[in-house]
């Protein structure tokens, strides 16, 4: 198949032999939105016991349809710091920060729990004053792990003074996971307490004192002092508004839809809710069957078409495949009612308009994260209602429907925390995407929140570009009553029993999507746990392609071909617990990528010449990708 390369759009005009993207039937394009393609709009920067999801309302439709290593580099262990259920997440996400990190009645009972035991706690305190006294004496041998970058810089090994304070910290770190060990805690109370010692020692890292650390002073000597100029004013910049930590990129390093999303195609049908992009063929010949992509709602979707090389659309258009996108409209509070009946209902829409725009009669549905469990409801409630037979696959990354023990947020959740949380975005008429970003870096301390306080204000300096990184701090809005579907669909885990989650009136079984999947799951995943995505994929009625990609989050979708470090494990049987599982699954170097367009490709029929033209005599063009919605505020 050869590849036909077409330069991205640069301006407005290009693509007028493909889109007709000013109008549709004469009609201007929607007044709520810009009228021009800014390109400096980026950013900086769970439980009741018998809640059904329908109160989603449908939207009214739209007239017109028609020197700091990346944090993903720096990954040195497949387990996370912590890890939690996404949806979980957004109860903490909707509290105030006073509320997030107290320990609570765990902390109570913590101390309880060492107080039965004095003998265990005086055997620790003891280690650690025999400890002190050999680190004194210069004879300790306490050392960071050859890994740890916060001790990188030779003063700390070398300097007999800043090495005793490491070492100090070190045995300190130690107490307190002994101590932690020594407690017999419900899992609840462990994850809580965990989360909340580390991220005391983490905070208290000799690398984060700006006195003694020796990046600091050599960055004041070289620079002749300005770094004391430049890191306060860093810091006053940063926590000026939410979130409160430190940026992790510059809000001007790229601009979308010139450095980041920029596949080319067109917009080719919009609501109020959302528009749906069209990607132009890059191929001689296309594969008959097309790709409907369903991002996630939190954040944009051009996580999945980043920069040119790194962009999963790119790859699959350039293997021949037919590729649409949602891109969301970031809500406010006039949106309070969009809910998981709404967002179910767009996914049928736009499945719709792919269907009818390609004419193959059937459509394979992708879908990441919190869009996953959107593109889950929507697919059970078609099995129920007839309409599973248009779904050719149904292929999820990152998604977590499982939610048994989900992770240290999980732990922190209970019924009254929902409750709290529901009522707040209730308030506001939305959960604003900054404090679940916050939320998000305090789950790896060290990498996206002291890592950049000694880039951004030890050393005064700008964080460097990543392109990942833009995306995460390029927040959007999530709608009141959403937030209040998911963290009751996440409550007693009702999504993985059948019948116990309702959407659009019809109960939600799984086990009736019996089309087959692929599923990826990243191993270091500290938002989605991969055996709870591993467990949901087990919910689901037909064959499963299961990928375990050895990388976090968002690094396990974007992970394109090239890496020599890259490897996952595949297997099609899912009967095996987790474990067992990743015991007997083959490992593969590379990509996952190119596995899943070869198992796309043996599912989306002959190939077919490629259309010069977007959209269809229905659906006629109303703007160049990447569309007005990723672009708002």
């Amino acid at each position: 198949m050869r590849v036909i390369v077409r330069s991205p759009p640069d301006s407005d005009k290009t693509l007028l032999s493909v889109v007709d993207h000013r109008t549709r039937s004469g009609k201007q394009i929607d007044a709520e939105r810009p009228d021009t393609r800014c390109a400096d709009c980026a950013r900086a920067a769970d439980r009741s016991g018998d809640a059904i999801i329908n109160s989603g309302t449908k939207p009214k439709e739209n007239a017109e349809h028609a020197a700091v290593d990346s944090p993903e580099r720096r990954t040195t262990s497949e387990t996370p710091e912590f890890v939690a259920p996404l949806d979980q997440l957004l109860s903490e996400a909707a509290l105030r920060p006073v509320n997030r990190w107290l320990p609570g009645d765990s902390g109570v009972r913590f101390l309880d729990a060492l107080a039965k035991r004095p003998d265990r706690v005086k055997r620790r305190v003891g280690a650690l004053v025999d400890e002190l006294g050999r680190i004194v004496m210069g004879t300790s041998q306490l050392a960071p792990q050859p890994k740890d970058r916060r001790f990188s810089d030779p003063e700390w090994s070398q300097n007999p003074l800043l090495k005793r304070v490491v070492q100090a910290y070190l045995a300190a770190d130690e107490l307190a996971e002994g101590l932690l060990e020594d407690a017999p805690l419900e899992w609840r109370d462990a994850q809580r307490m965990k989360f909340v010692l580390s991220n005391i020692l983490e905070a208290a890292a000799p690398s984060n004192n700006p006195l003694i650390s020796p990046v600091a002073w050599k960055t004041f000597f070289a620079t002749k002092g300005a770094n004391a100029v430049s890191g306060p004013r860093n810091l006053l910049r940063d926590f000026a508004g939410s979130p409160r930590i430190p940026a992790m990129v510059e809000p001007d390093a790229f601009r979308v839809g010139v450095d980041l999303g920029i596949t080319p195609g067109a917009v080719v049908y919009r609501t109020e809710m959302f528009e749906l992009i069209q990607y132009l063929p890059q191929t001689e010949t296309v594969r008959a069957v097309p790709l409907l992509i369903v991002p996630p709602t939190i954040n944009k979707y051009y996580v999945l078409d980043l920069a040119p090389g790194r962009s999963l659309v790119e790859y699959l258009v350039r293997q021949g495949q037919q590729v649409f996108m949602i891109s969301w409209r970031n809500p406010d509070e006039r949106h309070r009612d969009w809910g998981i009946d709404a967002y179910a209902e767009a996914v049928i829409e736009a499945f719709g308009v792919v269907d009818r725009i390609a004419g193959a009669g059937s459509v394979h549905t992708m879908a990441a994260c919190s869009g996953g469990l959107i593109a889950c409801m929507a697919a059970a409630h078609r099995a129920r209602t007839g309409g599973l037979g248009k779904l050719a696959s149904l292929n999820l990354l990152v998604t977590m429907i499982d939610q048994h023990r989900g992770g240290m947020v999980g732990s922190l959740i209970d019924e009254g925390v929902a409750r709290a949380a529901i009522a707040r975005s209730q308030h506001m008429g939305y959960l604003d995407g900054r404090a679940l970003a916050e939320v998000f870096a305090w789950l790896r301390p060290s990498d996206l929140v002291w890592n950049y306080w000694v880039n951004n204000y030890l050393q005064g300096k700008t964080p460097p570009k990543f392109d990942i990184l833009f995306w995460n701090a390029d927040t959007t809005r999530m709608p009141a009553a959403l937030h209040r579907d998911f963290i009751e669909a996440a409550l007693h885990n009702k999504l993985a029993t059948a019948g116990a989650v309702t959407v659009l009136g019809t109960p939600i079984e799984l086990n009736k999507i019996t089309v087959d999947s692929y599923v990826v799951a990243g191993s270091a995943d500290h938002i989605c746990p991969w055996a709870n995505c591993y467990r949901s994929a087990q919910l689901l009625g037909g064959k499963v392609r299961f990928v375990l990609s050895t990388n976090g989050h968002i690094a396990a979708l974007v992970n394109p071909p090239g890496n020599r470090k890259s490897n996952y494990q595949v297997s099609e049987d899912t009967s095996l617990d987790p474990a067992d599982w990743r015991g007997a699954a083959a490992t593969v170097q590379g990509s996952w990528w190119p596995d899943y367009a070869a198992w796309l490709g043996d599912r989306s029929g002959p190939d077919k010449p490629a259309s010069a033209m977007l959209g269809s005599a229905e659906f006629r063009p109303l703007g160049v990708a990447p569309g007005t919605y990723v672009l708002s505020d």
